[in-house]
């Protein structure tokens, strides 16, 4: 890219003439860039010459330099020209500015010689004015010849001449600093395709880690879901396996309490059995009637020892049976005293319903716990079907399941399995639910 001296150009060209005024005291500018741009600044300006100048010269840019010096051998003004690329200059900002070298030249015109530095080395005031004096042809100064300049000073010596041997060193030398800046820009492209190249594997290698992280995240995914599909089916499993024992379990317990209730009732039913033979007994044994006794006590009689007959003695035979009245009556007819056939008619019934509320007086039925069955035929509603309350509390696994707390009411429940059902929870979420956690309303 061209360099721009149209941005600062009045503040240039103003430092330039006053360069080459020689009435001005002014003798050198030092012109360098913008940052990283192309447009060329005035860095600074004095009139102090080489020793000044070289001092302002910094190592980290590429800088111009005009100075107007005095020709050694004949006295007049002469003016260098210092292309200064300081040695911490990046390759690719000297290859980009040696191609500013002629217009900066064409710019700063006039100029007697030229110097390419580098180093502090090629900038030394001692060696830029031996330069200047060997570019002025002549070594002489006529503002300096004495009077005496005809007169005969007897043999003079060999003549001097400005032939001098050429080196092929220092040919080549010069050669190789001509073409550095060519071959600095040959590097610099070279560098930046290096560069591309690098950059376009640099990204293949990226996208290549890419693709096989996302692969092998894909795969632990896959696994993962595999793991956890296989967890909820052994889940389900087990809690299959766990209903059926309670199933079993209780089934048993049901059992057990059925026979301890039968036990427990056949055992009262005996007893109950032998308490009414016992009261049959006592009844049988007794010497009168309490009936008559209270009837001749209302007649004002009473009854004399010699009116009561002695207790017969316990028959050793079997006890009658106490359901039929008028077998007692003829029992106690038999063992006891005789009584009038009215008395006996009255006592009868009497006598035969206090024995059968004795004998039939049913023993308490044991209290069984009921057990929630597994086949139950669930209570639909129109609106909302088939409706369970929350025993426990449930948090969802995924997506596919709801979440309920104790007392929540499911509503339009699908029995889509014996260990797993589907429905809505109280917020309007529908999924699978364990059976087991819930009971029908």
């Amino acid at each position: 890219m061209a360099v721009n001296l149209s941005k600062n150009g009045p503040a240039l060209t103003s430092a330039f003439q006053e360069v080459v005024d020689e009435k001005s005291n002014t003798n050198w500018a030092l012109f360098t860039y913008e940052g990283n741009s192309n447009d060329i600044r005035l860095a600074e300006k004095g009139d102090g010459g080489l020793e000044e100048l070289v001092e302002e010269l910094n190592n980290g840019k590429v800088m111009y330099a005009f100075c107007r010096v005095q020709d050694p051998n004949s006295g007049l003004p002469k003016y260098v020209l210092i292309n200064w690329t300081g040695e911490g200059v990046k390759d690719s900002r000297k290859g980009l500015c040696a191609n500013h070298v002629s217009s900066m030249a064409n710019f700063l015109r006039g100029a007697h010689v030229t110097i390419n530095a580098r180093a502090d080395e090629d900038v030394e005031p001692e060696v830029i004015m031996q330069k200047v004096a060997k570019a002025s042809g002549a070594n002489y100064n006529f503002h300096k010849e004495s009077s005496s300049r005809f007169q005969d000073s007897g043999p003079q010596g060999p003549v001097g001449s400005v032939y001098q041997k050429t080196n092929a060193m220092s040919e080549i030398k010069k050669t190789n600093k001509d073409n550095f800046w060519a071959q600095a820009e040959k590097d610099e492209e070279k560098r930046r395709k290096e560069e591309r190249a690098k950059a376009v594997d640099e990204r293949q290698h990226l996208e290549k880690e890419r693709k096989d992280r996302e692969s092998k995240e894909a795969t632990q995914r896959d696994k993962r879901d595999k793991e956890r599909a296989s967890q909820i089916d052994e889940q389900k499993k087990y809690q299959q396996k766990q209903d059926a024992e309670s199933k079993d379990q209780e089934k048993q317990n049901w059992e057990e309490q059925e026979n301890q209730a039968a036990q427990k009732k056949a055992v009262k039913r005996g007893e109950s059995v032998e308490k009414a033979n016992e009261a049959a007994s006592l009844i049988s044994q007794r010497a009168l009637n309490p009936r008559e006794m209270f009837k001749q006590r209302e007649r004002g009689i009473t009854p004399s020892d010699s009116d009561v007959p002695s207790a017969a003695p316990v028959s050793p035979q079997p006890e009658p049976d106490v359901d039929d009245g008028q077998s007692r009556c003829e029992y106690d007819e038999q063992e006891a005293t005789p009584l009038p056939q009215e008395q006996c008619e009255e006592e009868a019934p009497a006598a035969d319903s206090q024995v059968q509320e004795t004998l039939y007086e049913e023993p308490p039925q044991p209290q069984v716990e009921e057990t929630n069955s597994y086949e139950v035929t669930a209570e639909e509603t129109p609106d909302k079907g088939t409706c369970a309350r929350a025993l426990y509390d449930y948090q969802a696994a995924d997506d596919t399941e709801i979440s309920f707390d104790p007392d929540d009411i499911l509503t339009g429940i699908e029995m889509i399995d014996e260990g797993w059902w589907r429905g809505y929870s109280p917020d309007g979420h529908f999924g699978m639910f364990p059976a087991n956690y819930v009971e029908i309303m």
